[in-house]
């Protein structure tokens, strides 16, 4: 079996060596410090934050008794005084960054819901906010109103895009395409007739003739309505441009 003994005596001699060399760098050290103090006199050293910092942290590992011995550009309490200024900026700092972003959140928050309901005001908008966990005041939410430049209820205007946000799932759109064909009568151009549904970006294709008469809308208008499979069921708006073919008979056949 390996006798650890003479192991164990040598780290001890080596570690005592280590020790005494370091004690005397540190002597060395206070020394020369002690007397670069002495040179400078009555002047003050010119320290910037990052100097008290790195002096700060060794100085608490240092201890206080133990800077009353090797201290010369500073007085321990004053060593001491800096770490704890160090660190009370740092829980500061996180506080303050954390309920900055917070802050911000919340604003984004308000500006979106009454961006996107123009009917909320400041009551609504609190109400919602508070079921998403954010409890705050009539005053503040008409303030970040008032600074993104958005008037009360009865004075904010509704964008189009609002409007079509409002109200996604009972919009339609309908138009036509037209298709050139080449027949035995030359060239003949087919009306193509289709409705999207903005809210699932479906299409359908109710119809194709190069005759879109009122009897074709018809039966574009029974297409689109039909009980089960009409993409129009459940919808309460359809937007067509003015084209003549979008008749008043026609409109009043959808709904």
């Amino acid at each position: 079996m390996f006798d650890t003994v003479p192991l164990h005596r040598l780290l001890l001699v080596l570690t005592g060596w280590l020790e005494c060399r370091e004690r005397d760098a540190v002597m060395y050290l206070i020394a020369e410090n002690r007397l670069i103090r002495r040179q400078l006199g009555t002047r003050r050293l010119r320290l910037t934050d990052a100097d008290r910092c790195r002096l700060a942290i060794r100085a608490v590992r240092v201890g206080r008794h133990r800077l009353r011995e090797i201290a010369s550009i500073a007085t321990p309490d004053t060593l001491l005084r800096w770490h704890r200024r160090l660190v009370a900026r740092k829980w500061t700092s996180r506080t303050r960054s954390g309920r900055r972003a917070v802050l911000a959140e919340i604003e984004r928050l308000v500006v979106r819901m009454a961006d996107e309901n123009p009917t909320w005001g400041y009551t609504r908008i609190q109400g919602a906010l508070k079921n998403v966990g954010h409890r705050v005041g009539r005053s503040t939410i008409r303030r970040i109103l008032k600074a993104a430049g958005l008037p009360p209820v009865p004075q904010r205007p509704t964008s189009w895009q609002t409007f079509l946000k409002a109200h996604w799932g009972v919009i339609a759109g309908g138009d036509f395409f037209t298709t050139e064909v080449w027949t035995w009568q030359g060239l003949v151009t087919y009306y193509t007739v289709f409705v999207l549904d903005l809210a699932s970006r479906r299409v359908q294709i109710l119809g194709s003739t190069p005759h879109p008469n009122e009897l074709f809308m018809q039966q574009v208008v029974r297409l689109a309505t039909a009980a089960g499979d009409g993409i129009l069921v459940g919808h309460r708006v359809l937007i067509c441009d003015r084209d003549r073919k979008w008749s008043g008979a026609v409109r009043r056949r959808f709904w």
